[in-house]
């Protein structure tokens, strides 16, 4: 294959590897128990039936299509027709509510809905008035009835395609369509405000799956599995855009309760996650007291890793040095959706602890005066759809200002050191980082999450979920006689217990860094609850207006 940087479309990318690896494996997916395996060249024939399928049914150049479904390998094929035809996908995260996928979809002005089935169709029921009454609808699973009458079959729709027109209408896009043009309309997860429509070209996505491909050019292609969610940039980046660049394999795990299973059918070399991740995974065979096995954790994960990648939030020091004593080197990044997402990342030969390492190639990073990290370069998004106010807030001089707080060492390693909007006031003037605090609280097995509070107020608190089954253990352990989950979270000795690990695991920390209040709750913040992005980091403002109460409680 050609080097991906003489490329502009992700289209041109992805015909040029069809064309050259062929009959090469390229996905892998769990079909009813079964590993089904699609190489470059049936991947190529599915995507390209699917772009004239869509092309028949009036998808072009700038069409506004919809995407709402979790990932499945229906998921990649429809992303992947989509590029080849110049539309501008707009992916709606699987675990939104109605209300919150039917404003985007307003929001977004498509014409084209493509859903995974009926509950989904469900869910947007009550909105049926609100919707478009010219939006034409497709499901990749059988739909009986619809408020909306008929509903296309994605496999019927599939079957009437023509490969070969596929082909000429992908070609005919890689070959004439517009670099900077709008691909993609994602909307943020919002862990403060408001959700806003992140505009990305083919030009961004390119370059950034590109670096990416060049920080790792030394090695050959491996296979990544993915359960990252592709409506979210950093698995559809780091994931999907990587594995084509790259032109390696890619396994879809079957679901968020699947990894380690998926870990052992596939052998991945390469996995992309969230902090939360690796972490849960070092917690459960602390749990099982494995943890110290030589090979356990390398075992666990399919035996074949080459290295796993963190970001999306801050990695706890302790994970990194944990999977490095596992044989299994753990290397962070950071970036965000405005900027494609990837503005730094480590690697094998270039990698620290707490550091997300230097920029990528062709990015540009700077620290404002106030601290704040900027960023510059093809990376950077074109704007947010239909707000030009928070565009030019966002994007000035060139400059993106990604509201993170960091520095730069001697040799262009970046460490996030918080976030503007986030940094807490305390009454008596002190400036705190809730999420270090919140990283050390969940150091110990008994946290599972925890969100600390004190903006005004005259010392921090926090909200705590435990960890169910360490929890379980305690109370065993300790014979403390307990009927329900609330009873056990608002018992004096198991209340005890937790006042002893907060003390124990910010004894290090300043005063004004102590979280003397503490709730501990009997449920955890969930995407589901609206309380976590699709990324898995908390959203702080929502969390702290509907649990004003148990916070106010806590202050009296």
């Amino acid at each position: 294959m050609a080097s991906a940087t003489q490329f502009t479309t992700l289209a041109a990318i992805f015909n040029d590897q069809v064309a050259s690896l062929g009959t090469a494996p390229a996905l892998h997916f769990v079909r009813d128990g079964e590993t089904v395996t699609k190489s470059w060249q049936a991947l190529g024939s599915d995507v390209y039936r699917w772009t004239s399928a869509l092309a028949r049914l009036g998808v072009n150049q700038g069409t506004h299509v919809v995407h709402w479904s979790s990932n499945r390998w229906e998921w990649v094929v429809t992303d992947l027709a989509l590029h080849c035809l110049g539309a501008v996908h707009v992916p709606v995260h699987g675990t939104l509510s109605g209300r919150q996928a039917a404003d985007q979809m307003i929001h977004s002005e498509s014409t084209v809905a493509i859903v995974s089935g009926a509950p989904l169709l469900r869910k947007l029921s009550s909105f049926r008035d609100e919707l478009s009454s010219s939006i034409q609808w497709i499901a990749y699973d059988p739909v009986k009835t619809s408020p909306w009458g008929s509903v296309d079959s994605f496999e019927a729709r599939l079957a009437d395609g023509d490969v070969a027109e596929g082909e000429r209408l992908a070609a005919q896009t890689a070959a004439g369509l517009d670099p900077d043009a709008r691909t993609t309309i994602l909307y943020t997860s919002g862990t403060t405000g408001e959700p806003k429509g992140i505009m990305l070209s083919q030009r961004n996505l390119v370059s950034n799956s590109a670096a990416l491909a060049h920080t790792f050019a030394d090695q050959p292609p491996g296979l990544r599995l993915n359960f990252l969610p592709l409506s979210h940039i950093f698995g559809r980046t780091c994931d999907l855009y990587t594995w084509i660049t790259r032109g390696e394999e890619l396994a879809l795990t079957q679901s968020r309760e699947t990894i380690v299973d998926d870990c052992q059918r596939f052998r991945p070399t390469a996995i992309n996650g969230v902090p939360f991740f690796f972490e849960r995974v070092r917690q459960k065979l602390e749990e099982k007291c494995k943890a110290d096995e030589p090979g356990v954790l390398m075992k666990l994960l399919g035996g074949n890793l080459t290295g796993c990648f963190s970001g999306g939030g801050a990695l706890h020091d302790h994970t990194y040095e944990y999977y490095d004593s596992q044989g299994i080197p753990l290397m962070q990044g950071y970036g965000m959706t405005e900027s494609s997402p990837v503005i730094s990342f480590s690697t094998l030969e270039n990698r620290r602890r707490g550091t997300s390492g230097p920029g990528v190639d062709g990015v540009e990073i700077r620290i404002a005066e106030d601290g704040e990290i900027l960023t510059r370069g093809s990376h950077v998004m074109l704007g947010y759809w239909k707000n030009e106010s928070a565009t030019s807030a966002a994007i000035q001089d060139g400059w993106l200002h990604t509201g993170d707080l960091g520095r730069l060492d001697e040799d262009g390693h970046l460490t996030i050191t918080g976030r503007k909007k986030e940094m807490i006031v305390t009454a008596t003037g002190k400036n705190v980082f809730p999420s270090h605090i919140e990283d050390m609280l969940c150091r110990d097995p008994l946290i599972l999450q925890a969100v600390v509070f004190g903006d005004g107020r005259n010392c921090l608190s926090a909200l705590l979920v435990p960890d169910p089954d360490v929890l379980k253990a305690e109370i065993k352990k300790n014979r403390i006689w307990v009927f329900s989950r609330k009873g056990a979270v608002k018992h004096k000795r198991v209340r005890k217990l937790y006042r002893e690990r907060i003390d124990r695991q910010l004894a290090e920390l300043a005063h004004h860094e102590q979280v003397p209040l503490f709730t501990v709750l009997d449920h955890g913040f969930t995407i589901e609850s609206g309380h976590m992005t699709a990324k898995l980091s908390l959203r702080r403002q929502v969390i702290e207006q509907d649990y004003k109460t148990n916070i106010d409680a806590m202050y009296r």
